[in-house]
């Protein structure tokens, strides 16, 4: 079987209740919710809270809420690996078995369907633990600047002072929007960042961290722009 498991921990910080915030009309918990809904990939879409006004709206949207966390899990430290794994030691003693589950993000208005199918035929089809979304940096890091002691900028690498942009080697970072694992090496906590992990490449316009308020202003008028060109 396959499941997709939604982390929406209540106690967000810099963005408060940031999970059922609305954005673009509607909860923001409810795009990741319907997204892996219509996908038609998942046995079960769970949603993994602490919270009972998250659990209640997550189900309004078709999820489960078969389980509340332990608070022991619902702190600002616990990884995404630990919340997986209970999530799928509690199916199990439920006699459910799990064969790959997906970890998306609560915040995660740009995932698409295509790419959750790809993510599951990637996995499905090769030897790897993980298959998640990447992105790549928009400016070189090799370039990078850091503020020192005095307030002065310098260097990160300064070896690369002269290099030209298009000779730096192009690197990529998480998306932040879905983790494809086999249940194997979520139960295991085997690490996602390895070279048991296969990427999917996603464009930038359909990227953004949403942890400060700065960050959920620019993916609102990201996702408006999206919209508009949906309807054009």
């Amino acid at each position: 079987m396959k499941f997709a498991v939604i982390p929406a921990r209540g106690g967000s910080k810099r963005i408060p209740r940031k999970n059922i915030k609305i954005f673009g009309g509607q909860p923001m918990i409810a795009w990741s919710i319907e997204t892996a809904r219509n996908s038609g990939c998942f046995d079960q879409v769970i949603v993994s809270t602490d919270d009972s006004e998250i659990a209640e709206i997550a189900v309004s949207y078709g999820a489960k809420v078969p389980f509340i966390r332990p608070a022991e899990l619902s702190d600002d430290f616990t990884g995404t690996i630990p919340v997986v794994r209970h999530a799928i030691e509690w199916l199990q003693s439920q006699y459910v078995n799990i064969e790959y589950l997906c970890c998306i993000y609560a915040t995660a208005p740009f995932l698409s369907v295509k790419d959750i199918d790809k993510g599951l035929q990637l996995l499905i089809n090769s030897n790897a633990n993980y298959v998640f979304s990447v992105t790549s940096y928009a400016f070189p890091i090799q370039r990078a600047v850091r503020m020192n002691d005095s307030g002065r900028i310098e260097m990160v690498y300064p070896k690369h002072f002269g290099t030209r942009s298009q000779d730096l080697e192009r690197v990529y970072h998480d998306a932040g929007q879905f983790y494809w694992g086999k249940a194997k090496a979520w139960l295991e906590e085997k690490v996602i960042f390895s070279s048991n992990t296969i990427p999917i490449c996603l464009p930038r316009y359909r990227v953004q961290d949403i942890d400060t308020p700065e960050d959920w202003e620019r993916a609102e008028i990201m996702f408006r722009v999206a919209r508009m060109h949906d309807r054009s």
